[in-house]
């Protein structure tokens, strides 16, 4: 619980003494404290966020465009979220780097004197808290593909752990467990991080999130834009990572979850990577954003090329067990993260990729192809011998039962939200500039 965040907003409904009461009561509840040490606690948290709150300053301030997080969809890999990660690359602007947040990859490349220099970072699964292990295993994983897919070599990791106020201390000895598991199992180091509360004293309860980091090197880059038409596109067998064990987990599947702990995906980038491959690689991807219907379209929009996929390759490019529980719990494999290893290249080289990948132990099929965009870039579904547009839904496939409940229909005032975005985005500019001037008069 933020309990600053409960004091900030009940101080403009109601009177201090009652948001004091208030405030006091939920701490109690959730510390098991008495009331009188609540109660201290609780005077506390209102001196601050009266003392914080009550005055302005540019540098303190933000424009509050009304739009939520939850509402707009940030974070559930759906049209929301991809909407918000254009708008981030706005707010970055021109910052020099070979590949950058508005090539829409999930890997940051600059160049130093003849290397390619990859970065990524990806933050655990929220609903994997309790989970430490599993989410630093998979965090860690996730965090090396988006490095391997821009064609290069991982040679360290760093991490980022934040567990709440009451969070067992060794929630962070076993996800640091999972971290290094996959650190040693591919002999690339962990070699730094931080370790602090979420919102320190502010937040309470035993929720903890962070985020694992990777750096990687080669002398060939192979991002998303770079697809050409006539390519052959690629997929290897995926079981998911921590999306697919979130929904064995919380819907009681947990045989399942064994299917995710695998390396796989690195098993066959690395084969490939020992074949030489990688220069005649046009572009490599792991399907994650929201599945294929995510992945496609954002290929399709940095390289203005149109992707066409065969419906029955594709199925069969998930792992038994996990399809077999996707399609019981009536969720759409094509909108989930199954965290296959995606390549895109000419038809000769396609050849050799798929006799390196099936050599390391990992199926490996022909999924489709890329072609002009005579009606604009593209993705397509051929299914029952009928071709049809994908596109992501507004977040991902349901994949909780929570999230059946959420839903993953666009709201009414989408645009009208878009709208409202597009003005944080236009005022955080503004700040930098405002910002940037005044350091260069310094």
């Amino acid at each position: 619980m933020d309990i600053e965040g409960y004091a900030r907003r009940m101080l403009e409904k109601m009177s201090e003494d009652r948001v004091k009461e208030l405030l006091a009561e939920r701490i109690a509840e959730i510390k098991n404290w008495d009331m009188d040490r609540a109660k201290r606690w609780a005077e506390a948290v209102i001196v601050e966020v009266k003392n914080a709150y009550g005055k302005s300053n540019y540098l303190l301030d933000y424009y509050k465009s009304g739009v939520t997080m939850g509402r707009f969809g940030v974070g559930s890999r759906g049209r929301g979220d991809f909407y918000v990660h254009e708008k981030i690359a706005e707010v970055i602007g021109s910052s020099g780097a070979v590949v950058s947040s508005k090539d829409l990859d999930d890997a940051g490349v600059v160049k130093f004197g003849d290397l390619y220099i990859s970065v990524a970072i990806d933050g655990i699964h929220s609903r994997l808290s309790e989970f430490p292990f599993i989410a630093g295993f998979h965090v860690t994983r996730a965090a090396m593909r988006d490095v391997y897919v821009m064609g290069a070599e991982p040679v360290a990791v760093f991490s980022d752990i934040h567990i709440a106020d009451d969070g067992d201390v060794s929630k962070i000895f076993d996800h640091i467990a999972g971290i290094s598991a996959v650190c040693e199992a591919t002999e690339v180091p962990l070699v730094s991080g931080s370790t602090l509360r979420i919102g320190g004293d502010m937040v309470i309860g035993e929720r903890m999130t962070g985020g694992v980091g990777c750096v990687g090197v080669s002398r060939y880059i192979t991002p998303r834009k770079n697809v050409e038409s006539g390519d052959v596109i690629l997929l290897t067998e995926g079981a998911g990572g921590g999306t697919v064990a979130t929904t064995a987990i919380y819907y009681g599947m947990h045989d399942v979850v064994d299917e995710t702990i695998n390396l796989d995906f690195i098993r066959a980038v690395r084969a490939v990577f020992s074949q030489n491959l990688v220069k005649r690689i046009h572009s490599m991807s792991d399907v994650t954003n929201g599945g294929i219907r995510g992945d496609a379209e954002e290929i399709a929009k940095v390289s203005g090329k149109s992707l066409v996929f065969d419906f029955d390759e594709l199925r069969k490019c998930v792992n038994p067990r996990v399809l077999s529980m996707l399609e019981e719990l009536e969720i759409d494999f094509l909108g989930v993260s199954i965290d296959s290893l995606m390549i895109v290249c000419d038809e000769e080289t396609a050849e050799d990729v798929i006799k390196a990948v099936k050599g390391a132990g990992v199926n490996i099929r022909k999924v489709g192809w890329v072609e002009e965009s005579g009606d604009g870039p593209r993705a397509y579904l051929i299914e029952g011998g009928e071709r049809r547009e994908i596109k992501p839904r507004f977040r991902e496939s349901a994949y909780t039962p929570l999230k059946k409940v959420v839903g993953e229909e666009e709201p009414p005032d989408f645009g009208d939200m878009k709208r409202r975005v597009d003005e944080a985005v236009k005022k955080a500019i503004e700040k930098k500039l405002k910002v940037l001037e005044r350091l260069a008069r310094a």
